[in-house]
Parts: C-alpha cells; sequence; structure tokens
C-alpha cells in the first residue's frame, strides 16, 4: 500500500491576513511541509519579517501587500502573482458588540471583510486554478462560532455562518475541476486577537469554562489541521469543516 502523506513540495499556497497569529503560523507550516508560499496582508513591515524568517528556516516564500477589500485589486493582483494550488483565507476582523448596540458601520466592516473579500479572493484564486488545470485546495477560515451562536457576536456569527454555506456552495461546484473546499474552525486561540477577550479574568475563566480540554487552541494547531487539509491525506475531504474547538460545539 503507498502511503498517503501531507508533503507539499511543488505546490504554490497563497495566504491572507498572514502578517500575525494564525495566518503568519499557517504560512510557516505550509512552508514547512514543502509548499512556496506567498503571504498577503496590508501589513508590508511584518510580511517581510514573516517571509524573512519562513527563508531562514529553509523554505520559500514571498510576501504580496494587499487589502482584500479593495476586490478589484485582489483580483487582479492574485491573476497576476498565480496561478496558486492552495489558498488558505484566512483575512478577517472581530468586533464584539451586544446585538441591541450594533451599528451599521460595525455591521457593514464585518461583512466586507469575513464575507465579501473572502468570496472574491476564492473565485480569483479558483479561476486561477481552473484556467491551469489545477487539482487545488481552498480552506477559508472560520470559527466555531459559524457552528453556534455567542453573546455579542450575532454580526461575527452571522459572517462565519456564511463563510460555512458558501463553503459548501463552491465545493459542489468545484468538485468536478477537481477542486477542494473546506473550512478550519477554531475556538479561541492565543493569539493579539483574542487577547482584549483573555485580559480581563472572569471573561477568560468563562471563555475556559466552555473548552472541555480546558484551554484556548495555539496557533500551531490550527496551522497543523490546515496543513493536514491541503495534503494529499486529506483528498476526499471538500464541503464541510474541520472544527479545532477542544470540543466547545460538543455540548
Amino acid at each position: 500500500m503507498t502511503a498517503i502523506g501531507f508533503r507539499l513540495h511543488g505546490r504554490r499556497a497563497l495566504v491572507t491576513g498572514a502578517s500575525r497569529g494564525i495566518g503568519r503560523a499557517t504560512a510557516e507550516a505550509l512552508a514547512a511541509a514543502g509548499a512556496a508560499v506567498t503571504l498577503a496582508a496590508r501589513a508590508a513591515a511584518e510580511l517581510a519579517e514573516g517571509v524573512a524568517a519562513i527563508r531562514a528556516a529553509g523554505g520559500q516564500a514571498e510576501m504580496l501587500v494587499l487589502d482584500v477589500t479593495d476586490t478589484a485589486t485582489a483580483k487582479a493582483r492574485i491573476a497576476e502573482t498565480g496561478p496558486y494550488d492552495i489558498l488558505v483565507n484566512n483575512a478577517g476582523i472581530n468586533r464584539p458588540k451586544p446585538f441591541l448596540e450594533m451599528d451599521e458601520a460595525t455591521f457593514d466592516a464585518l461583512y466586507d471583510v469575513n464575507v465579501r473579500a473572502a468570496y472574491f479572493v476564492a473565485q480569483a484564486v479558483a479561476r486561477g486554478m481552473v484556467a491551469g488545470g489545477k487539482a487545488g485546495v481552498i480552506v477559508n477560515v472560520s470559527s466555531q462560532m459559524g457552528v453556534v451562536g455567542g453573546p455579542n457576536r450575532t454580526v461575527y456569527c452571522g459572517t462565519k455562518h456564511a463563510v460555512e454555506g458558501m463553503t459548501k456552495a463552491m465545493a459542489l461546484e468545484l468538485a468536478p475541476r477537481g477542486i477542494r473546499v473546506v473550512t478550519i474552525a477554531p475556538t479561541f486561540v492565543e493569539t493579539a486577537l483574542a487577547a482584549r477577550a483573555f485580559a480581563d479574568p472572569a471573561t477568560r475563566a468563562d471563555i475556559l469554562a466552555r473548552i472541555p480540554m480546558g484551554r484556548p487552541a495555539t496557533v500551531e494547531e490550527v496551522a497543523a489541521s490546515v496543513v493536514y487539509l491541503c495534503s494529499p491525506a486529506a483528498g476526499m475531504v471538500t464541503g464541510t469543516h474541520l472544527l479545532v474547538d477542544g470540543g466547545w460545539t460538543a455540548q
């Protein structure tokens, strides 16, 4: 029997939101698995640090300064720099507010990044895959909040439920082309984005009480799960999500 591995040699990967946190860790993990990685985000200095770190470790990396909400420019730059075999659609934001206090500007900002930009970045990469005859993988970064609800997160939950739904529909359309589309759905992760929530002892205690494993996920754990989804080992995994939630949604 031939072993199915997790190596990604000869594959080109684009990771959005790659300047820090989950995106940076995912770019490093994909490069360690053998992929040539393009790190995309708005923060040029942080991207340069990420590229330098990957190259210092013997990996292949480039940077692409990109605002994913500028969809016209994003589409053009992806077409110029592609085609890619892998997309990790990681750029996203969250601004928790109670439902009764939510304002239109915050609502629009979350949907603009988490749904609209993610949709059209995926479309641009998929078009390149199809034109190049590539059997690729698109990983849309969702959340456990794309499966359940949460207080003060009506809009964020809405965006991530939308990501889950569009992922399933993309997978159905792209499967005949040999392109898999999946989501990775983490729980709270020890990142700068989550630091605000964890800064309040009561909030941190409440969050940890909801995770049966008793701790947040690490960026390395999420990144390793992404590598699996992008690898030949997940060759029949499409149209679904991989929950990296420590059991949060099992309750």
